[in-house]
């Protein structure tokens, strides 16, 4: 009967134990969020958050705890759930800082200290880096050298397929060709590279698998197949005719023929002007280049990139436009290229 006793003894200290432990756990658990509530930290961390329109309470909380306002997203939710459940997010830009109180953080997000005010802006295809900085800055949207600088590199944005843009000193802008011809609802005064994930992020929303099953047939990377769409792009004026121009492209990198399109040379010229050197601006000159250039030279919209997947099969490997930009004569054969060219140019003089 001791040795019972005893046993018994030894739970109720187990149980002892365990409650003040318990206790202690719950008592620091308390005062940690409590002290998050209050705002109650001793090192300071400041915060510029960007709210864009559309954008939810899990948004804002993740970018709260995600730069270090509030210890849990969950917490700031919740408190946000019981004490302002009809809060409604205005868009615009907040200064913050994790030693403010969640009501003093509530109170700051009342009132922004920009304003964002919802714009639509309308990217149509073809366009390139530089015509779509000038639009975002036209319309309020961010700074022209902002978002030329957000897509000079691909480090910092989280999508697998740019994994296949490679390094390369003579690439101008590793983003150009990604950013997706759209019409997009974005806000005045936004962060570019916020512009350029929303970008990407369409992009990444429109590749198939068709276009991943034709890269690995032909040995071809989406950077690659996205350049080449984007010279179709810029090359194809009228209807019809894209797979056709896609196939004369196709043909001459099978024999290893220089594409040599003047569309190539028009980029080049903007980067010039644009403080590129020679030899970034020669790496997408085609008519210098062995094969595609450096990188694409405008972004192409999904009708394009399907013309090449689905291009003709032909036997062209000479094409060009006639005065009204709607219609293409192609051949074979270079001399018959150039007697018709001859022919074209004199009956425009005169």
């Amino acid at each position: 009967m001791a040795k019972k006793k005893s046993n018994n003894g030894f739970k109720a200290i187990i149980a002892v134990l365990v409650i003040v432990l318990i206790a202690v756990v719950g008592y620091f658990g308390y005062t940690y969020v409590n002290n998050d509530i209050k705002g109650n930290e001793e090192y300071k961390t400041e915060y510029k958050l960007n709210i864009i329109d559309g954008m939810s309470q899990y948004d804002v909380s993740q970018r709260l705890y995600q730069n270090g306002i509030v210890i849990s997203d969950s917490l700031w939710s919740n408190w946000m759930d019981k004490h302002y459940p009809s809060f409604e997010y205005i868009p615009g830009e907040y200064t913050l800082t994790n030693d403010m109180s969640y009501e003093n953080i509530a109170s700051a997000l009342e009132e922004p200290e920009i304003y964002h005010r919802a714009v639509s802006v309308c990217i149509p295809e073809g366009y390139n880096i530089f015509t779509i900085a000038d639009t975002m800055e036209e319309n309020g949207i961010c700074p022209r050298q902002d978002f030329l600088d957000a897509c000079k590199s691909k480090d910092g944005y989280d999508y697998s397929f740019i994994d296949d843009i490679p390094q390369s000193d003579t690439i101008a802008y590793a983003l150009e060709g990604f950013l997706f011809p759209a019409t997009y609802d974005l806000c005045e005064n936004m962060e570019a590279r916020e512009v350029v994930d929303e970008m990407l992020r369409a992009f990444a929303n429109r590749i198939t698998e068709d276009w991943r099953a034709y890269c690995a047939e032909n040995n071809m990377t989406l950077y690659e197949l996205v350049t080449l769409a984007s010279i179709v792009e810029k090359e194809t004026l009228g209807e019809g005719v894209a797979e056709n121009i896609a196939s004369v492209f196709i043909n001459r990198l099978d024999i290893g023929q220089k594409l040599q399109s003047d569309v190539t040379i028009h980029y080049g010229n903007a980067l010039r002007e644009n403080g590129f050197d020679d030899d970034v601006v020669t790496s997408y000159n085609t008519y210098k280049c062995g094969a595609l250039p450096s990188g694409p030279i405008c972004n192409p919209g999904v009708a394009n990139i399907n013309a090449v997947i689905n291009h003709s099969d032909t036997d062209y490997f000479y094409f060009f436009s006639y005065n009204d930009g709607a219609n293409f004569y192609f051949t074979d054969n270079y001399s018959d290229f150039s007697q018709k060219w001859v022919q074209v140019k004199h009956t425009n003089t005169n």
